[in-house]
């Protein structure tokens, strides 16, 4: 009966122990690479070198400046991706009355770096058990749940107030 208990109790220390490991920031899709694959934007070649006619005519190497193979790689990016090379940055003309409206109320600069540690710190609270982690449980979803939208009772909040739905599917009998 004493070895058993022993047991059971090295048992509970070892998964004690094996929740307790890790990084400080928490992995909370839990997303593995599961091969040693291509990176799928390393894949575009280079524009080809050239010689120049003699090795004196060489440029000096400039840390930090243009590549002479690839002298406006951000126009190159959008081209390839279906866009256009000088829409790359900056806001399209066609949006700007979106972006006034959106930025009526003014703005903050360091909004990124707020909403990440904000999210981070909702994520350390709200990561999962130790059981969760341990059998490798994605807790992304439950981690959000309280803060999910219920898209049903939503549309029948909106039909409730007589607003037209257009995009909505129509209602279902009995609704």
């Amino acid at each position: 009966m004493r070895a058993g208990r022993r047991g059971v109790a090295a048992l509970g220390l070892a998964l004690l122990l094996a929740g307790c490991g890790g990084n400080d920031v928490p992995q909370l899709m839990n997303l593995r690479a599961t091969g040693q694959g291509p990176d799928e934007f390393g894949i575009l070649p280079p524009k080809p070198l050239q010689m120049p006619p003699s090795l004196a005519e060489l440029p000096p190497p400039t840390p930090g400046g243009a590549n002479l193979t690839d002298p406006n790689p951000l126009a190159d990016a959008a081209v390839a991706l279906g866009g256009r090379p000088g829409a790359a940055g900056g806001i399209p003309a066609a949006d700007a009355a979106l972006t006034a409206q959106a930025g009526r109320y003014g703005t903050a600069a360091d909004i990124r770096q707020v909403l990440a540690a904000e999210d981070l710190d909702w994520r350390r609270d709200n990561r999962g058990r130790v059981l969760e982690r341990l059998f490798n449980v994605n807790v992304y979803f439950k981690a959000y749940e309280a803060m999910w939208l219920d898209q049903q009772a939503e549309l029948a909040r909106w039909r409730a107030r007589g607003v037209r739905t257009v995009s909505a599917p129509p209602p279902l009998p009995g609704d």
